[in-house]
């Protein structure tokens, strides 16, 4: 019987609970229990549809480059015509996102690979795909600034979309260490800075 259109499934609501749960006490922390009570499901439920925390886990990673991908897809940054301005427009709209609690704003891919990279491959390659995977959206946008500006650097759009992300997830486990968006906020100024003085040398304008 098809379910009832707008009502989540169990195994929505245990995806939306692992995106919170996990963000806010970590992947080896969270156990099956709390997540089924944050899904409000049983571990019936939970075990019908995953065969355990790993593959939960796995699948809460796909969600995530779903959900985070079509968030990304629409925000305004896309409407500017000049490349560099796209690309210095996500800057900003990053910066934008960090509001609530550091687990609201943090990544949950980002969260559990550092965790599991060793010890759950699969989880590590899925963690991998969604971080690899966002990066290589701001490729095009990246080397259309190198053509537009005449830039032949010793470095390629991919390295440069991937070193964004790295300056991302360093800026989370700040804010995380100190338990403050306020660092966070500091490591997305000098990215921007730092991106624009790549393709403008001698500006540097303080981000928005």
């Amino acid at each position: 019987m098809p379910k009832a259109a707008g009502k989540p499934d169990a195994r929505s609501k245990l995806l939306d609970a692992a995106l919170a749960v996990v963000r806010a006490k970590g992947y080896s922390a969270t156990s099956v229990d709390e997540l089924c009570a944050a899904a409000g499901v049983t571990k019936g439920a939970f075990f019908h549809h995953f065969k355990s925390k790993d593959a939960l886990a796995v699948a809460a990673a796909d969600y995530w480059s779903e959900i985070t991908g079509a968030l990304f897809a629409a925000a305004p940054y896309h409407d500017h015509i000049d490349p560099l301005e796209r690309v210095l427009g996500y800057v900003t709209f990053r910066k934008a996102l960090l509001q609530g609690e550091v687990p609201e704003f943090t990544c949950l891919v980002g969260t559990m690979v550092q965790e599991a990279y060793e010890t759950v491959p699969a989880l590590r390659d899925a963690c991998a795909r969604s971080i690899t995977g966002h990066a290589a959206t701001l490729e095009s946008d990246i080397q259309a600034a190198i053509d537009s500006y005449g830039l032949s650097p010793d470095w390629s759009a991919a390295s440069l979309a991937l070193h964004t992300q790295a300056v991302l997830q360093g800026a989370f486990i700040l804010a995380k260490a100190t338990g403050s968006a306020a660092v966070a906020a500091d490591s997305i100024n000098h990215l921007y800075r730092y991106l624009e003085l790549l393709f403008r040398p001698g500006g540097g304008r303080h981000p928005n």
